[in-house]
């Protein structure tokens, strides 16, 4: 019998919530802390908690109210882009615009803002207070840039990040408040002019606690450090991302993540980074200091596998997390739908991060010292329907998994928080 897992829905009560990705974290509360994105002008992104002992969530705040733009006509802060960083009792995000003109199927920065608006201010760094409940605006990035990607440095108190369109990597210093650019990281990234500078830009940073750098990939497939200190980013010689098994790309074209890696974390007790490139799902093993990459296998979903195709989502997926033992990786990912025995087969070509069809939502672990992959089964809805459009997941106390997906509340499409029961519960199979 196929494997088969029931997620349930949550209706926030955010009838504009649209697609989200990564700003999903389960707190030292135990509390799930996100935030539903916005396409409006006038709304702006929404921040909810759900409780799990009493199955319940609630609205936070407004990211235009705790930004101070509310009723400015500024474009507003439209979404999170980044997950909660847990830091001194605090927790760290930072915000994006969720208002683009497509430009030749591509999502550009207004070059004008619409009449009677005006331009995006630039995304801020932000903190909540889990004791307290209140929030504070720390920066804003410099020239107008919304923060794509983002992680913290606990150890020493910095948070570093890339920014849209342009792709710049910044430094943010907690102890000072200083925040700065470093410089573009590739390209003119998704500012750039297609087939010449235009680059697809990283969307995860890794920081090796044991000395304070981080690192961050290129479309091109290069790896950049910075610490510190640094004047600029510098580029790590003998290794690169350019490897036969994750396909062929030309990173001055959109529709792929290109080389870059999809999601990166470390892993302390080998020393050691482990990745997923998201168009082939290949998962590997990082080592900055020996500059070493290390393919460990793929961990898209069994059909996929045998399938031997890429998953629909054209940038890859960013459900991929290490879970709550430190041992165990979390992964949601797709699988192909079969009708009469044939696969769906979805578009040859896209322009921009976006699905080319329809496919179910797999739950993959991979157990790291054990070298164990499981497809725990495909994901559905109590009616059957399928979460479709997640790039989340969060890991809840009790083994459960939180994410953001598309699914349909009286009559039109939402996407918002679901819980997926423990994949490890047998019961639930």
């Amino acid at each position: 019998m196929e494997k088969k897992l029931i997620a349930t829905r949550y209706y926030s009560g955010f009838e504009l919530a649209h697609d989200t990705y990564n700003a999903i974290s389960v707190a030292s509360d135990g509390r799930v802390y996100y935030v539903l994105s916005s396409e409006s002008y006038d709304i702006a992104g929404q921040i909810y908690v759900y409780d799990p002992v009493t199955d319940k969530t609630t609205l936070l705040a407004d990211l235009d109210e705790i930004t101070g733009q509310k009723d400015s006509k500024a474009i507003p802060q439209g979404k999170s882009h980044v997950r909660f960083y847990e830091y001194d009792g605090k927790l760290y995000f930072s915000t994006h615009v969720g208002v683009y003109e497509l430009v030749d199927g591509v999502d550009r920065a207004h070059a004008v803002p619409p009449e009677g608006y005006t331009a995006y201010p630039g995304g801020h760094i932000l903190t909540y207070d889990l004791a307290s409940g209140t929030f504070e605006d720390l920066a804003v990035l410099p020239e107008g840039q919304g923060s794509l990607a983002m992680t913290l440095d606990g150890e020493r108190g910095h948070i570093y990040g890339t920014s849209w369109p342009l792709g710049y990597f910044y430094h943010y210093n907690i102890n000072t408040g200083e925040i700065r650019n470093i410089e573009l990281t590739s390209g003119r990234g998704e500012d750039g002019v297609v087939g010449e500078d235009y680059r697809v830009i990283c969307r995860s940073l890794l920081v090796d606690p044991r000395d304070g750098k981080v690192y961050l990939s290129t479309a091109e497939g290069d790896i950049l450090t910075y610490q510190p200190g640094d004047t600029a980013l510098n580029k790590l010689e003998g290794v690169d991302l350019r490897i036969d098994y994750f396909g062929k790309y030309d990173p001055t074209r959109p529709g792929s993540m290109g080389y870059n890696w999809r999601k990166i974390f470390w892993y302390a007790p080998e020393g050691v980074a482990y990745g997923i490139h998201g168009n082939s799902g290949y998962l590997f093993r990082f080592d900055p200091r020996k500059g070493s990459i290390e393919i460990v296998r793929r961990i898209t979903s069994e059909p996929s596998q045998k399938s031997g195709m890429f998953d629909q989502f054209s940038y890859g997926y960013l459900g991929f997390q290490l879970g709550r033992d430190g041992e165990t990786i979390y992964y949601l990912t797709g699988g192909p739908i079969y009708e009469n025995g044939k696969r769906l087969k979805g578009l040859e070509n896209i322009a921009k991060g976006a699905a080319k069809g329809l496919e179910n939502l797999h739950v993959v672990t991979y157990h790291i010292p054990s070298d164990s992959y499981t497809d725990h089964g495909a994901v559905f809805y109590e009616d059957g329907s399928r979460p479709t459009y997640v790039n989340s997941v969060a890991v809840g106390h009790n083994g459960e998994l939180y994410s953001l997906a598309r699914f349909e509340h009286n009559g039109y499409e939402v996407e918002d928080l679901i819980k997926i029961p423990n994949p490890f519960d047998s019961e639930h199979k």
